[in-house]
């Protein structure tokens, strides 16, 4: 079975990295495996991530043929192309940089600050919040967002997801400081894709989480800021809709 690993030195420019094709000997194998085979028996120079080898830790997210996959978890096929993960900094082949992504969690205020005086949860209020704490921080919808391929400041949606599943719990205090943290370059500048949706690993559903917060952010007095302008433009210079 054959496929191609996108190589890459950091000394390189992104675009001078060169694709090499491999051979391996064995059928119904992850693409883990088939990486460790190529890095024991081919060539020791090949440099990838991995860590649990159950699709919990997130650590060996890569692309193939152009969608984000878990290589623990993903069955090699025939002439699968390989690559990094996108809008981060490749240090060595498939080895990225994840600090860049995980900072956008500091953006959002991605943690409890306080707790209110009700300690317990109830098991619908904890149901509401399960799906979004699932989240492995793998990267991969950060990787397969079309937005941060034209704004690279843009919170991503992992971030937002985070964001979301903190102001919904039940003892959350901070809820309005949480929502103002998603407002620039956040809930309004996503297109709601789906792609991230799709990219999930754990199944969570960060498209949804963003409309949420939408709502959440209506609640708070916050409006789409282009539908704003927009209409600034068609009233020439302020909406008044009583007409």
């Amino acid at each position: 079975m054959k496929i191609k690993i996108q190589r890459f030195c950091k000394h390189r420019q992104p675009e001078n990295a060169i694709i090499v094709d491999y051979e391996i000997p064995y059928e119904d194998i992850t693409l883990l495996n088939a990486l460790t085979y190529i890095k024991t028996t081919i060539d020791p120079t090949l440099t990838f991530s991995s860590g649990c080898k159950s699709e919990v830790c997130g650590s060996c997210s890569v692309r193939v043929n152009g969608k984000e996959k878990l290589a623990c978890g993903y069955k090699l096929q025939e002439g699968d192309v390989v690559e990094p993960l996108r809008y981060v900094e490749i240090l060595k082949d498939l080895v990225v940089d994840h600090s860049k992504a995980q900072e956008t969690l500091k953006r959002v205020i991605g943690w409890q600050q306080g707790i209110s005086p009700k300690e317990n949860m109830s098991i619908e209020e904890e149901k509401k919040i399960e799906l979004q704490s699932d989240c492995i921080l793998c990267a991969s919808c950060f990787s397969s967002c079309p937005v941060l391929e034209v704004d690279g400041a843009f919170l991503g949606p992992f971030a937002m997801t985070r964001n979301y599943r903190y102001v919904s719990d039940a003892r959350c205090e901070d809820e309005k400081e949480k929502v103002d943290a998603v407002q620039e370059k956040g809930v309004w500048d996503c297109t709601l894709c789906g792609e991230c949706t799709v990219a999930c690993p754990q199944g969570i559903d960060p498209k949804n989480d963003i409309m949420m917060l939408r709502s959440k952010s209506a609640q708070h007095g916050y409006s789409d800021p282009t539908f704003l302008s927009e209409s600034d433009d068609m009233f020439g210079g302020g909406f008044n809709p009583s007409f």
